[in-house]
């Protein structure tokens, strides 16, 4: 009864901000979760037939600046006004979508995303601070919490639907998410309203400076920043879900036994979410994280709220590292399955436990400025995070490149890959001159060349940041404490 009370003191501008952040997460995540698949897949797929260097380039660049930006945005929208840099973002946002599917090289495509990401860093303090806005003391946790669940819903269905779409066109995928945003027009347009904001006068040049002025401050913390240096590992590890999984799941798993599991339950949807080839794509595979944070996240937050966040993130980010382990060391689509669920479990343990923290430990007149602060990791981490699934990922785990050595140790030589010569030709062609089919070639790489060892540093960089964590605790903070 009481939540139901607390329902019906949220206004239309807090729906209608929720819901805004449903379709703007449909669209970014549908996108994303396709994105290096598309980068690296064979160009006569409709893909760009890019290296994984070039990839972990694009993304980690993009995507650094997508948590960083917002620093300074937010003083932007401040002075600016929230709607009128919404109309903004989304027309960064759908004119970006469709550069970076009508551009086909890598430095076309590289000033598309960026331009993307640009969007996404105007739009991300917004609907933040709308939420913050509508709620108060009574209703935010509440608040929130359906602000999350928008988040993964949004998470959720737009990587679904990008499974589906891909299996015509990769253009549907890039279509699929600028109608979504487009819908953010219309909605913003209808139901949207700029809150009362009160300014300082200051030019928007002013506030800017005030940031980093803010910035400065913060980091003057030292504790504060080995905290942060600390959780730059942490989310290094988490992007591998981004980055480097849709490409090991589609070079290296055998879904084929998932989608049969599913159409003996239900032969519709197997048909409806699967590939022409009786399997599932890897973009659809990778949405099952955000279902599970949709079906658990409640029950994880109240098992762990007994725990102080720095043990219940360490605890967390184990998890992690033991799903990060089953999702890079299987062929079986089942075991992957059950990995992004321990993966999941662990990022429903350690993520919120995070900004929890943080607002734990910032003073009391500062909270403001130690959660600007915390997006300073988290761009470090898909900076990072974009290195290792580069040229590291490659040199151990990209099937092409394995193939190539394998070849050159038996002195056979190829065309470099080329418009003209695509991955899928160099495969099929290695294929025959070695005696194998498709299936066989990949089983032999699979044993020989142990592309599977890849887990050992995703997993690594996890575990580094949980002892550093604990280390962290014992001897700086559990000392305080005591």
């Amino acid at each position: 009864m009481k939540a139901l009370q607390v329902f019906r003191k949220y206004s239309a501008l807090f729906w209608a901000s929720n819901v805004i952040e449903l379709f703007e997460r449909w669209a970014w995540y549908g996108f994303y979760m396709a994105f290096a698949l598309y980068l690296v897949n064979s160009a006569d797929t409709g893909a760009l037939g890019l290296s994984q260097g070039q990839k972990g380039i694009i993304m980690g660049t993009g995507s650094m600046l997508l948590y960083l930006l917002p620093l300074f945005t937010g003083a932007l929208a401040d002075k600016l006004g929230y709607r009128r840099m919404l109309y903004l973002a989304f027309a960064l946002y759908i004119s970006g979508f469709y550069m970076i599917s009508a551009f086909h090289s890598f430095g076309g495509v590289f000033f598309a995303f960026i331009w993307t990401c640009t969007g996404g860093a105007f739009f991300k303090p917004i609907i933040s601070a709308m939420i913050a806005r509508t709620t108060d003391k009574e209703t935010s946790s509440i608040g929130f919490g359906i602000f999350y669940m928008m988040v993964n819903i949004g998470g959720f269905i737009g990587p679904f639907i990008a499974g589906i779409l891909l299996q015509k066109s990769w253009d549907f995928v890039f279509y699929m998410s600028m109608g979504a945003i487009g819908l953010n027009f219309l909605i913003t347009f209808l139901f949207f309203r700029d809150p009362v904001v009160n300014t300082d006068g200051q030019p928007a040049g002013s506030s800017i400076l005030q940031a980093l002025r803010n910035i400065r401050e913060t980091l003057l913390n030292w504790k504060y920043v080995l905290f942060l240096v600390i959780m730059v590992l942490f989310w290094t590890a988490f992007n591998q879900l981004y980055y480097s999984f849709p490409v090991f799941v589609d070079h290296w798993v055998d879904t084929a036994t998932l989608y049969r599991g599913i159409a003996v339950l239900s032969p519709a949807l197997a048909a409806s979410i699967g590939t022409p080839e009786g399997t599932i794509s890897a973009v659809t595979l990778s949405s099952m994280d955000s279902f599970f944070i949709i079906l658990f996240q409640l029950m994880v937050s109240a098992f762990v709220m007994r725990f102080r966040p720095l043990s219940a993130m360490m605890g967390g980010i184990l998890v992690l590292a033991g799903g990060l382990a089953l999702m890079f060391s299987m062929q079986s689509g089942w075991l992957i399955l059950l990995g992004i669920l321990i993966f999941g479990l662990g990022e429903m343990s350690s993520s919120p436990k995070f900004t929890e923290y943080i607002g734990r430990i910032a003073p009391e007149d500062k909270k403001a400025l130690y959660m600007g602060t915390s997006f300073l990791p988290v761009a470090a981490g898909h900076q990072l995070a974009g290195w290792l699934s580069g040229g590291i990922y490659e040199r151990i785990s990209d099937k092409h490149y394995l193939l190539a050595g394998e070849l050159s140790r038996r002195g056979i030589t190829f065309p470099e890959i080329s418009a003209t010569f695509s991955k899928n030709d160099f495969w099929n062609e290695a294929a025959s001159r070695l005696g194998m089919n498709s299936a066989e070639l990949g089983t032999f790489l699979w044993q020989n060349c142990h592309p599977w060892h890849i887990w050992y540093l995703f997993s690594g960089i996890a575990l580094l940041a949980m002892l550093l964590l604990w280390l962290y605790d014992r001897f700086l903070i559990g000392r305080e404490e005591a």
